[in-house]
């Protein structure tokens, strides 16, 4: 441009006043508060410094930072939303857990050496973890912090590379999975009255399945209550779980229903207990549900990717509008 051209940022009304003649390359007007660097006189024309951008001359409001544009604030109060959700949901698995731990006195230190091996456990871990990084993408995506955006980006990032290595393990183990998974339920058998968590678990099951044991009511014989070699009045009995109709007056369990089952041969017994093991009722379950189990999965991929996309744009976007403040 040449000496004398003026540049004005704001559109030309009506009564406005002309700028006046400054020594300057580039002359502007700007508004209230102006920046000393433009060394306005009282009309606010001010001299605009070479090598600085026109949007620099841009007023602020109030003396604070310009607000970020529509479709920023639009991500912003998205990304906020989202995790205040995720939020909550963690707290309240955090809390289930925590209520598992402390109901059965798994806290105290008599129970400290088997802490490890408490399935209350992974609640509690899952349930801090996505409270930690949900809230930390709450609070940074309100107050605009840049530090507490890119901890939310990396813990979305991570959960991302562990539900793969989890997908590709499943995929690739599902054999092994499976073996595992009747070896913990048998393990579940013998510990039937020694752990609320896995009594609560294996009761579930074999309700909702309408199934007893892993493969043969047979398999209850490891349990030392419920062998035919125990003293106890549960000996050669079944959990009332494992009944066909466990429930008395249709209100109340009745404890004393599969009393004597394995006494009893499997066509006899089947008139008492439920007709197949928990092992194959489970692998139907998987199979008539996996598009179900699939859907979801790929729903929380979906939003956890989502949000990794929105967070870095609101990143950049911040970036930018401190830059020109």
């Amino acid at each position: 441009m040449v000496e004398g051209e003026r540049t004005q940022l704001l559109p030309k009304e009506a009564g406005c006043d002309e700028p006046p003649s400054l020594s300057c390359n580039y002359t502007v007007r700007v508004l209230e508060p102006i920046p000393k660097k433009y060394n306005a006189g009282p009309s606010g024309w001010g001299c605009l410094p070479p090598g600085d951008k026109w949007h620099s001359a841009l007023p602020l409001q109030g003396g604070l930072p310009l607000p970020l544009n529509f479709w920023s604030s639009c991500i912003k109060y998205l990304i906020f939303l989202l995790n205040f959700l995720f939020s909550l949901l963690g707290l309240l698995t955090l809390v289930v857990g925590l209520w598992g731990l402390t109901d059965k006195e798994s806290l105290g230190s008599e129970q400290l050496p088997h802490l490890g091996t408490d399935p209350m456990l992974l609640f509690v871990v899952v349930g801090l973890t996505v409270s930690i990084v949900s809230l930390a993408g709450c609070i940074g995506a309100l107050c605009e912090s840049i530090c507490l955006l890119w901890f939310f980006a990396g813990g979305i990032l991570t959960f991302l590379i562990l539900e793969t290595l989890a997908g590709i393990l499943i995929y690739a183990l599902w054999d092994q999975l499976q073996e595992i998974v009747d070896s913990t339920m048998l393990l579940a058998i013998t510990r039937y009255q020694d752990d609320s968590d896995l009594r609560f678990l294996l009761d579930e099951i074999q309700l909702g399945l309408q199934c007893y044991g892993v493969v043969s009511y047979q398999d209850w014989k490891l349990n030392l209550y419920f062998n035919c070699s125990s003293p106890g009045v549960q000996a050669c009995g079944l959990p009332a779980s494992c009944c066909i109709n466990p429930w008395e007056n249709g209100t109340i369990i009745n404890s004393q229903c599969g009393f004597g089952a394995l006494h009893l041969d499997e066509t006899t017994a089947q008139n008492i207990v439920h007709s197949e093991g928990c092992s194959p009722r489970l692998r139907q379950w998987l199979g008539r549900n996996s598009w179900v189990i699939r859907d979801c999965i790929l729903v929380i991929t979906v939003i956890e990717g989502l949000e990794f996309l929105l967070v870095t744009k609101l990143v950049r976007d911040i970036k930018v509008r401190k830059v020109n403040d």
